[in-house]
């Protein structure tokens, strides 16, 4: 709802239940706004309509994640690098996490559009205009948002909500690197990937991934 309120002129358009508000973003660049639902179909095919059928030259997928990485925590930024599949798993016709056919295992994202998204999201925690405009000191205190923090890093996708210490530290065995854990961009990447359109993710810590990540998750979507 913040983006539509800074699109000038928009309109929409609905398709696969999904409604497109397209218009001139920050009143500087032609864009389309859509909610892509949950899940890796989900977002797969909003992202094949806004490449098809509005010709979008770049995507741009936001929202909440759990942490994976130790010292993340509530509130932080994830601007993924790569992106990986967690629930990919193909063998012994593949190794674990390559997509079939295509002989890759990871998703890089843009590079120049990452560098830009990394400095634009450190001016926006940093105080100031932005998170302390977004939101209230009393948000901040509820979910121990002090001093957050933009990393880049390797970020799992998959068709799972992480809600147990179980499977979380199974994930860290997995996938070492990961920083954080959520259930589209993986899927996003690849087609962006498959019809060469580069690509950013970027993300919100929202919960642990932990046997608490039901709880904090619902309670920080709501209110923040």
């Amino acid at each position: 709802e913040s983006l539509l309120s800074e699109l000038s002129n928009p309109t929409s358009e609905v398709h696969g239940k999904r409604t497109y508000y397209k218009g001139r973003l920050f009143g500087t660049v032609e864009a389309v706004i859509v909610f892509s639902r949950w899940g890796k179909v989900a977002a797969a095919a909003t992202t094949a309509i806004l490449i098809e059928r509005y010709n979008c030259d770049e995507i741009i997928f936001t929202g909440v994640a759990g942490g994976v990485q130790h010292g993340l925590n509530v509130g932080d930024v994830v601007v993924a690098n790569r992106l990986v599949q967690h629930d990919m798993n193909a063998t012994p016709i593949f190794k674990r996490f390559e997509i079939p056919l295509l002989g890759v295992t990871e998703f890089s994202t843009s590079d120049f559009r990452r560098v830009q998204l990394i400095k634009a999201a450190n001016a926006f925690v940093s105080g100031g205009a932005g998170l302390n405009d977004m939101t209230t000191k009393e948000q901040r205190q509820k979910f121990h948002i002090a001093n957050p923090k933009v990393i880049t890093g390797l970020t799992a996708s998959g068709d799972k909500f992480f809600a147990s210490k179980e499977d979380l530290d199974q994930l860290r065995k997995d996938l070492p690197e990961c920083t954080c854990v959520e259930m589209e961009g993986a899927a996003v990447a690849q087609v962006c990937h498959e019809h060469d359109i580069p690509f950013s993710i970027v993300r919100v810590i929202s919960d642990s991934a932990d046997d608490n990540a039901d709880i904090d998750f619902q309670e920080f979507v709501k209110e923040i």
